[in-house]
């Protein structure tokens, strides 16, 4: 059934639009809080259920929360506050506080005047299907608010940046230090700028900060995961060992190399499986999504490492671990999910498990980086006037195999409608370059006279 609000990662839009606005996020925070309170039967008799609620640090924030807590409290629930906190952050602490859910106010990459509402289940993993299904059902039913006397409490965490930082630091070895190392850290004027420094500080690494200046209105604003050109330049200039790059709710990480070579996720993702298959930790194989790079299939593949895609999407991805019982996976936007470690996506501890296998292997970012080479990846964005079956369309599907003959398993091709444009993404990747753009826009220009 398709769902009216939720996407792929919560609800998300323009600020004072659509379905961020006070009133709608107060509805929301009352359905969340009625559904929560008829799944969780085993609370003792008059107990209220509680809900964690962070926030990355876009001045609406500040707004949203209000309205969170006000429609939570009319529906019996308790809030606990942690103010600015990074979203894998809010997943670790709805456990450690045995908090019926988590939520997260958050727009993640996007520029400040966006904001969204993500959760998290009492496990610390995104809400079930069903629960997101009922949470919209009861949006559309009138709010009644409880009784005084059975209304929710709101009180603020003071601790809960700290129990955070101790959690990342547990999850990198104890007989193991970041000693000799300096690095840049760039923290997207985002939730992890009062948390990261403090996190490799206290391994033992000097640490330059840039993107720590949080004002409300410059998340994300040329600096973090997403604009890495600050961090390369930064750690050149410092001449630092490394860099590590933020996104604005802190589940994103890029990582850059004493040379300013920007590493993306796919190739963190062949760092620590490499790490761990030296230890014979890893656990299984390693997923990806339908973007990862054919160099990372293909590298994995020297070692017998098994490699599966999911959709596009971290909650996918998570899916797909969870199915084939593995423990690592990530997309190539930075997004790392090391499951013997976190339930959810976590950017600094991806960046602790990268700087573990440095340790471990004594090589410098530079040699490990120089371990995965990326094939060409062009993209082309196909405007299209009208809907039609890629699957199933004789010309375009005639193109595509023509593409897949002359690559010979050297390349792939991929298309993709887009699902919220009228665009149909042409993807294809292989060892050569030229042969790569040309064989995309090949088939771009027959996509193109499909759909005009």
């Amino acid at each position: 059934m398709t769902k009216k609000y939720f996407g792929t990662d919560g609800i998300r839009g323009r600020v004072g639009e659509s379905t961020i606005t006070p009133d709608f996020v107060m509805r929301l925070g009352y359905a969340a809080g009625k559904v929560l309170t008829s799944v969780n039967s085993n609370l003792a008799k008059g107990a209220h259920p509680a809900v964690l609620i962070g926030k990355d640090t876009r001045i609406s924030g500040y707004m949203l929360e209000a309205a969170l807590e006000a429609g939570l409290s009319a529906a019996g629930v308790d809030v606990l506050l942690t103010g600015p906190m990074p979203t894998p952050a809010v997943a670790y602490l709805t456990r450690a506080l045995r908090a019926q859910a988590g939520i997260v106010i958050s727009a993640s990459h996007n520029p400040y005047y966006d904001n969204g509402i993500k959760f998290f289940s009492s496990e610390g993993a995104k809400l079930a299907d069903d629960i997101e299904h009922a949470i919209e059902a009861e949006l559309d039913k009138p709010m009644q608010v409880m009784e005084s006397a059975k209304l929710g409490k709101a009180r603020r965490i003071d601790d809960a940046a700290g129990r955070y930082i101790e959690f990342c630091k547990s999850t990198f070895p104890n007989n193991m230090d970041l000693r000799g190392l300096k690095i840049v850290l760039d923290c997207a004027h985002g939730a992890t700028y009062h948390v990261a420094p403090n996190v490799f500080h206290e391994l033992g690494a000097e640490i330059i900060t840039i993107g720590n200046k949080p004002d409300g209105l410059n998340i994300n604003e040329q600096v973090g995961s997403t604009h890495p050109q600050a961090l390369q330049k930064s750690v050149l200039e410092h001449k630092a060992d490394l860099g590590i790059a933020f996104d604005g709710d802190g589940d994103r990480v890029m990582m850059v190399d004493a040379n300013g070579n920007l590493l993306d996720g796919d190739q963190l993702l062949y760092i620590i499986a490499m790490g761990l298959y030296g230890k014979g930790k890893l656990q299984g194989g390693v997923a990806g999504t339908l973007m990862t790079n054919l160099a990372l299939e293909h590298a994995l593949k020297k070692h017998q490492i098994p490699f599966a895609r999911a959709k596009v999407g971290d909650r996918y991805v998570l899916e797909l671990l969870n199915e084939k019982h593995w423990k690592l996976g990530g997309e190539n936007s930075g997004h790392i999910l090391t499951l013997d470690k976190h339930t959810s996506g976590d950017a600094i501890i991806a960046a602790l498990q990268v700087l573990q296998s440095l340790k471990l292997s004594g090589k410098t970012l530079v040699e490990l980086g120089a371990g995965l080479v990326l094939y060409p990846q062009v993209l082309i964005n196909v405007k299209t006037a009208k809907k039609i079956d890629l699957a199933h369309h004789v010309q375009i599907q005639a193109s595509v195999k023509a593409a897949e003959t002359e690559l010979a398993g050297s390349g792939r091709v991929l298309l993709r409608a887009s699902g919220t444009e009228p665009k149909i993404r042409v993807m294809v990747e292989g060892e050569n370059l030229m042969q790569v753009q040309t064989l995309a826009q090949s088939i771009a220009d027959v996509v193109t006279q499909a759909t005009t």
